[in-house]
């Protein structure tokens, strides 16, 4: 064995532990960027009938309204919520939700039941949940089937 063959046996274990661990920094980086989701509605939704879940994946967000309060429930922990009604001229009302308990369910007092005041009325809302550098968006009609 020549002494290029010898070097090349003891340099071959640094380098493999020093490629695993700039392969993990490179993947953590990449982990870290921020990316966009996109919601969307299960079935029909009615906010003030407990009926509208939002998914992306294995993602889901329940969106409620009971007594003036609207409540957003995760199944994986949120960072910020922000929620918007959209009212006919495009114009926003926009609330932040506050972590109610825990970062799973949010909470913030609004304006949508009585933005809704009569059964077949719709609004149309749109949320944003933020999760470790993701944002996952949705834009959906929150439509009052029975009041």
């Amino acid at each position: 064995m020549n002494r290029h063959t010898k070097l090349a046996i003891l340099i071959a274990p640094l380098l493999l532990i020093a490629g695993y661990i700039a392969s993990d920094y490179y993947v953590e980086h990449q982990a870290a960027q921020d990316k966009v989701f996109y919601l969307k509605q299960q079935n029909n939704c009615d906010v003030l009938a407990d009926k509208c879940v939002l998914e992306s994946g294995e993602f889901l967000i329940s969106v409620s309204d009971r007594q003036g309060i609207t409540q957003i429930n995760a199944t994986f922990p949120l960072d910020t919520v922000v929620l918007m009604l959209v009212n006919d001229d495009n114009s926003q009302q926009i609330y932040q939700l506050a972590m109610a308990d825990t970062p799973y369910y949010w909470q913030a007092k609004t304006g949508l039941r009585e933005s809704i005041p009569q059964a077949g009325d719709s609004r149309k809302l749109r949320l944003v949940a933020k999760i470790k550098g993701g944002s996952y968006i949705s834009e959906f009609v929150s439509t009052t089937i029975s009041r």
